[in-house]
């Protein structure tokens, strides 16, 4: 009978689990996070609601995988190429005040919210709710990257530079906390380890990470990630078990080793098809059942039967606001009251990780299980309501025609046509000339040439022609060209195209990463095609319905299949280029990161879809 009861509340948990995105898609409940929504459900059919369901065996393993997976996920969020400072390190926009390092504001922030939550800890000890500063203080600190991210996905504010800011805030904060609740649980956890025996889990992070660099690109591991074997996915939960057990083995909380797990395969750059099979298995599965038994075990009613806990939950959420706010405010040198206001409002959202801590401390007993349900329910009022108000406040302004600047090194006839050819709301060409005789100075009525005492790489510099986001360089000495066009990738350019008609010089070039055009290969390659395929020639060469490449740059469409891509134009998607496949595309076929796509269509509707998918690329 009891074993019957177990199965009856297993198959419940994964019902509503199942259920509960269908709910929140057809009541057009779009701005609550599934995460919160899950909870919700759960409060109503646990101790909250019908008391329908009551955790087992079975359900505990389940919710504990949930919450495993989900720390582990949270570690694989984590981009350490932010951690450079992003593309743009303070460079200025036209009509714009000069935009922050990314990094350096990020870091400064998180410092003032560490210190803002330190001091109103103490306010709440003195208050008599809580008795350790400690927890308190990395509670008050935390921001859910869970929320963070997909609401900066929504918004298309993942390239922008205060995109940038408020998700390198919460990436910190997430590492931060998470390390400093190991050490926490190290110091006043009685059955635990001591604070030093975390080098010991982190010393074989450093091992492994090591281990998995070198076997990562071996042609044998290659071989066996597909199919049957799949070993990528049998490495990662290899790696996780291995070093939750570790992490319990030290002392620290098993959801340190996961989300150490997950930094390692982070740092270990995994390609996007195994990182949305693991996002696909976590949220599909273990994640949902862990946030269902979290609203099961919430008993509401508890909470509200003591005035000083009702008393906690608004003082709470003022605390997290300020914590936030008062040290966001550095934004306001840069952005605007209203963009500073929801930047706040949206690293005021916490969740995975004031349960981890709750969890915790309930555990050792340094709160009661309704204090514990009052800092749960708390994190679940901040995610639901820290979007819906950064969507409000962030204002919307009208998307920048940003163009992408390509810069002509010599003026002939080839690049002045070209360039001429470019002129557009996409493209800015400038080209780039010697000075010229007065005699030589008939191209000047036609064309705008910016003039140069000559091509040395110090000149270039001066005239900020390495600022351009591609170069084309076509002066009449090879050797020059091949020069400068190294010059310009050693600066970071991130496409050069160079005239080069030596084939040894070409293949040198090449491996530089320059992309290399000759004039005589070029035509008799042209010749050849109009003699055996005249029908391509005319899709190459007829502006309207000519094949155009575009770069899949937007990640709000990462994922998303042709079938639901929301673009109406006059549009056909002829080829999808990814690494070294050639895909033919359909309905099923899903879009990705830094795919190369072949289309043809109206060159209005081609334009429009190039600005939707580059978007924000070259900003």
């Amino acid at each position: 009978m009891e074993q019957h009861a177990s199965i009856t509340s297993l198959v419940i948990v994964i019902i509503v689990a199942f259920l509960t995105p269908i709910i929140l898609h057809r009541l057009k409940l779009s701005f609550i996070p599934v995460v919160v929504a899950e909870i919700i459900m759960g409060l109503i059919i646990g101790k909250s609601g019908f008391n329908i369901v009551h955790e087992d065996a079975w359900l505990s393993t389940l919710s504990t995988l949930g919450f495993l997976f989900l720390m582990f996920l949270s570690g694989l969020e984590i981009d350490f190429t932010a951690f450079s400072g992003g593309k743009n390190k303070g460079r200025a926009k036209p009509n714009s005040k000069k935009e922050p390092n990314t990094f350096v504001v990020a870091s400064v922030i998180f410092v003032g919210i560490f210190i803002a939550s330190l001091g109103l800890s103490y306010l709440f000890v003195l208050a008599g709710f809580i008795e350790n500063v400690f927890l308190m203080t990395l509670i008050i600190s935390t921001i859910s990257l869970g929320v963070v991210v997909p609401t900066l996905k929504d918004a298309h504010l993942m390239k922008t530079n205060i995109g940038q800011i408020i998700l390198l805030v919460a990436v910190i904060a997430d590492l931060a906390t998470m390390i400093l609740l190991a050490v926490f649980v190290s110091l006043y956890d009685t059955g635990g380890g001591n604070t030093w025996l975390l080098l010991v889990l982190f010393a074989a992070g450093v091992a492994l990470y090591f281990i998995g660099r070198s076997f990562k690109n071996r042609t044998f591991i290659n071989a066996l990630s597909t199919g049957t074997t799949q070993i990528g996915t049998r490495a990662v939960f290899a790696l996780i078990i291995l070093l939750v057990a570790i992490s319990e083995t030290v002392g620290a909380e098993n959801i340190l080793g996961a989300f150490l797990a997950g930094v390692l395969v982070s740092l270990l750059a995994p390609d996007q098809e195994m990182v949305h099979k693991l996002d696909s298995f976590g949220y599909g599965f273990l994640i949902p059942i862990f946030f269902v038994m979290v609203g099961v075990e919430l008993d509401l009613w508890s909470l509200f039967s003591e005035k000083k806990l009702l008393l906690l939950i608004p003082l709470l959420l003022l605390a997290l606001f300020l914590s936030k706010m008062v040290p966001v405010y550095l934004l306001k040198k840069w952005y605007d009251t209203k963009t500073v206001l929801a930047a706040g409002f949206l690293l005021t959202s916490t969740l995975s990780l004031v349960i981890a801590a709750a969890t915790i401390g309930e555990r050792m007993e340094m709160i009661s299980p309704q204090m514990s349900g009052t800092l749960i329910l708390v994190a679940v009022i901040s995610s639901v309501l820290t979007p819906i108000l950064f969507k409000k406040l962030f204002p919307e302004e009208k998307a920048e025609e940003v163009k992408v600047k390509v810069a002509f090194i010599g003026a002939n006839q080839m690049t002045l046509p070209v360039s001429r050819a470019l002129q557009s709301s996409l493209y800015e060409p400038v080209i780039f000339h010697t000075k010229q005789d007065k005699a030589e100075k008939l191209a000047d009525t036609v064309f705008e040439i910016i003039e140069i005492d000559n091509y040395d790489i110090d000149t270039l510099d001066k005239v900020e022609v390495y600022d351009a986001n591609i170069i084309v360089i076509s002066t009449g000495n090879p050797d020059l060209n091949a020069t400068i066009a190294v010059s310009a990738k050693e600066r970071g350019v991130e496409r050069v195209i160079a005239r080069i008609e030596s084939p040894d010089l070409a293949e040198q070039a090449q491996e530089e990463g320059i992309e290399v055009f000759s004039v005589l290969r070029s035509t008799e390659s042209l010749l050849r095609a109009m003699i055996e395929s005249p029908g391509v020639m005319t899709i190459l060469t007829h502006q309207e319905n000519s094949l155009h490449e575009i770069r899949m740059l937007n990640d709000h469409f990462d994922g998303m299949t042709l079938r639901r891509f929301p673009f109406t134009g006059d549009v056909i998607f002829v080829r999808i280029l990814r690494e070294n496949e050639s895909i033919v595309p359909h309905g099923d076929t899903e879009l990705r990161l830094n795919d190369r796509l072949i289309v043809t269509g109206s060159k209005e509707y081609v334009d429009e879809l190039k600005r939707e998918l580059e978007f924000c690329f070259w900003c």
